[in-house]
């Protein structure tokens, strides 16, 4: 799907701008879930929103133009697909995947490829957008242009997902209660998931 990203790398970065409130929201239930310390890398990078305000180093992407602002905004990004990332095994303590799932290829092989270069007991982050939320079922009805083709999974989904490929010790986290376009504030984090459109769901990578 990297081709629609390089002809609408400017409109999907805008959403940024538009849904400030979301955004941070986003932020900081990510920022809550991240490791304190170690060498990061963002999976599906994107424009560097989440990599650069989280402090996260390293990124990839498909899309050139959204690799280009990444980069722009701090982040040292390779171009490539998560399903056969371009280093050795165990270089990262943590590997966040935010909204990415629901538009790769080839999901299982993603999350693989992420156990593969992380170091025994690094964290994977994944946030998604929960299939079985509001906000979730309301994405379906009304896709826009980027999530028409997207595959949107439920937090149990991507929770089975990340247990069969060796991952344990979970925690989530849940926020965006309302719709973005409603919100006056930033929303708060709660634990848990199942009244939030936005999951962050946390585990660790067991070892061989």
């Amino acid at each position: 799907m990297s081709g629609i990203f390089d002809e609408y790398y400017r409109e999907y970065d805008l959403w940024y701008e538009r849904n400030k409130l979301a955004y941070l929201s986003e932020l900081e239930a990510v920022k809550i879930a991240l490791p304190e310390e170690g060498r990061g890398l963002e999976v599906g990078v994107g424009t560097g929103r989440f990599a650069s305000r989280l402090g996260i180093p390293y990124g990839i992407d498909p899309s050139f133009r959204m690799a280009k602002l990444a980069e722009d905004r701090g982040v040292r990004v390779i171009v490539a697909r998560g399903e056969e990332m371009p280093f050795k095994d165990d270089e990262f303590d943590y590997a966040l995947i935010a909204i990415t799932l629901c538009f790769v290829r080839d999901p299982e092989r993603v999350i693989r490829e992420t156990r593969r270069v992380l170091r025994d007991g690094g964290r994977i982050i994944v946030a998604i957008i929960d299939r079985d939320s509001f906000l979730g079922r309301a994405y379906q009805v009304k896709k826009s242009k980027f999530y028409e083709e997207a595959r949107f999974f439920s937090v149990d989904e991507v929770v089975n997902l990340l247990g069969e490929s060796g991952f344990d010790d979970f925690s989530l986290l849940q926020t965006i209660f309302r719709f973005p376009h409603e919100l006056e504030e930033v929303e708060r984090v709660e634990v848990g998931y199942g009244r939030g459109g936005f999951v962050v769901i946390s585990a660790r990578k067991i070892g061989r």
